[in-house]
């Protein structure tokens, strides 16, 4: 706080000195201990701790218990969070510099004639000064009025008692007002917290989610490549099995088809004795042409892959009905 510049700007120091010297939250001259904050503002260290107590519900000390750690405070100046130890207001620094400015004020003040006009007068009295209140009317006047005029009937009570007593009433406002905002600051900050943990937390659900999810697909794919690879193998071992005996069944084919073309030429033969000679052979090597026609062959059904048939209807159900706390153990 640079009071000597202040001073310097402003026509009076002594009252540019005195709103210096004003506490924000009482609105009035400092009260001794005065207390300086981190950022470098001064409060009554009365106010300071009530308003500390409101923001702190949980918060006693000062050997009335239940501390367990500080709290948090916000200068009502500039809104600045300061995070108390478990000492609390009591746990900051006094600042004496402004205490004795304080006192040496004081003796200013008590020293100095009061200055004319510096005190409000009635209007219906012009002579007469407001020094009395009416509690009837709600309105400060004079005794004069008391006495003689409008408020005769009224009851009044010393200015000054009820100037502390409002003074004292606006200051409890005040601390209220505050105490609730730095309530109303805390609750945001924790709403503001709670957002960046649900997002936090969403965040890595999803992620736990996506892998499972995966490991599901790469075990499927897994368990679709083997049986795959299962039906591959059976078809190419029938497929071999099934052209080998093509191949078979060609031999025994062309086999048979020159006996044909060579029993068709000895036919033709017109001699007896040269058709003769070769035509038992022939008629042997036919007959067991014949009979060698009974190769194997495939059985019924043979090319059925049938058995290759997967029922996964309940397995689909199964992972229609997966969802979040269901356990399928």
């Amino acid at each position: 706080m640079d009071y000597k510049s202040s001073l310097i700007q402003d026509g009076n120091p002594m009252e540019n000195l005195e709103k210096q010297l004003i506490c924000p939250i009482c609105l009035e001259m400092f009260t001794k201990p005065v207390v300086i904050l981190p950022c470098q503002h001064n409060l009554c260290r009365k106010c300071a701790n009530d308003i500390f107590q409101a923001a702190n519900p949980y918060w006693t000390n000062r050997s009335g218990s239940v501390s367990v750690s500080g709290g948090r405070f916000r200068c009502p100046s500039c809104r600045h969070e300061v995070i108390m130890d478990r000492h609390g207001v009591y746990g900051l620094q006094r600042n004496l510099l402004v205490e004795n400015i304080i006192d040496i004020y004081k003796q200013e003040c008590s020293s100095r004639p009061l200055q004319k006009g510096s005190h409000p007068m009635c209007k219906e009295h012009e002579d007469e000064k407001i020094n009395i209140y009416c509690l009837t009317c709600e309105v400060p006047t004079c005794s004069m009025c008391k006495v003689f005029g409008a408020h005769q009937a009224c009851e009044v009570a010393p200015l000054q008692s009820v100037f502390q007593g409002q003074k004292t009433e606006l200051s409890n406002c005040i601390s209220m007002l505050v105490a609730g905002n730095d309530r109303v600051q805390t609750i945001i900050t924790q709403l503001e917290d709670s957002c960046r943990v649900t997002k936090e937390n969403s965040r890595q659900v999803k992620e736990e989610l996506s892998r499972k999810f995966d490991a599901l697909y790469a075990i499927l794919d897994e368990k679709k490549s083997e049986l795959l690879q299962r039906i591959t193998q059976e078809q190419e071992e029938k497929l071999s099995f099934i052209e080998a005996l093509i191949q078979q069944y060609r031999e025994q084919l062309d086999k048979s088809t020159k006996l044909v073309e060579t029993a068709i030429q000895s036919l033709d033969e017109p001699g007896g004795a040269i058709f003769l000679l070769s035509a038992k052979k022939l008629i042997k090597s036919i007959v067991e042409a014949s009979k060698g026609c009974q190769l194997g062959k495939t059985e019924q059904g043979f090319e059925n892959m049938d058995y290759f048939t997967l029922d996964l209807e309940h397995i689909a159900d199964t992972l229609r009905a997966i969802d979040f706390g269901t356990d399928y153990l």
